[in-house]
């Protein structure tokens, strides 16, 4: 089915236990969904299955491939491990300041690419400056906001779930920045970041957020570290991200210049 003719179905529930048997699925794609249950594919066949997602337990034809997954997850980006293990104050730093020195790393590396490739899309995933758009977002949610209680703690650039302006938070969803003018805010968010990691202590991962995380369970807890612990993790998810398209890139580019 061609793209201007997929139907498109947003905050539904009416896939709620359902049962899809006989039918030709080709193309079909499951995009920001849950499922509190389990979700169930079984006597199907196919040339080609792929699944990303947070998922507590995957069974792939009877066999449990839940560490097997994360072991090479944590290959890919070593920094993943760290950052789910980080408690303490001083790990939380360590953490940080790997992350921070991955990112340099890489920042420098797509600075070096054309310009036309910080846009584009590696199978409609984020491009590289959308990425950075939603990391700056991240922190603006789970640090500016909750931790710091800034007056205006998101930045207009920011970009959410799904390119969504949650509650009012004055995203310019629709700008399109270049590669330097997102990175501007983006290491300037970093550098908040470490400064305030460099100064925190455990007691102070314990204290309880007078603010709630924009489009998150209103009525949950969420102390310092829990917020830290969300802003580790999405650096570290997204770095694995953009490295993996990146380098798909990088291979159109390289084949492109050889024929």
């Amino acid at each position: 089915m061609p793209y201007e003719q997929t139907r498109t179905y947003v905050d539904s529930d009416r896939f709620r236990d359902a049962l899809i048997t006989q039918s030709d699925v080709s193309g079909l794609e499951i995009r920001d969904c849950w499922f509190e249950e389990r979700l169930k594919i079984v006597d199907c066949w196919g040339r080609d299955v792929y699944v990303a997602g947070d998922f507590g337990r995957i069974v792939v034809n009877d066999i449990d491939v839940t560490a097997y997954v994360e072991a090479e997850l944590d290959r890919a980006e070593p920094n993943r491990a760290l950052a789910r293990k980080a408690q303490t104050a001083d790990e939380i730093r360590a953490v940080w300041a790997a992350l921070e020195a991955t990112w340099a790393a890489t920042f420098e590396r797509v600075r070096a690419l054309p310009a036309e490739l910080h846009r584009r899309r590696v199978d409609d995933e984020w491009s590289f400056i959308e990425t950075q758009r939603h990391l700056l977002y991240a922190s603006d949610k789970w640090l500016g906001n909750p931790v710091l209680e800034e007056d205006q703690p998101y930045h207009p650039l920011g970009f959410g779930p799904a390119g969504a302006d949650e509650a009012d938070t004055g995203l310019t969803v629709d700008a399109d920045p270049s590669l330097e003018e997102i990175l501007e805010p983006r290491l300037a968010r970093m550098r908040t970041m470490r400064e305030f990691v460099a100064g925190v202590i455990d007691e102070d991962l314990d204290r309880l957020c007078a603010r709630k995380p924009v489009g998150n369970d209103p009525d949950a807890d969420y102390d310092v570290r829990r917020c830290l612990k969300v802003v580790l993790a999405e650096e570290a998810e997204h770095h694995r991200y953009a490295v993996r398209d990146l380098a798909a890139l990088t291979a159109d580019e390289s084949a492109l210049r050889q024929t």
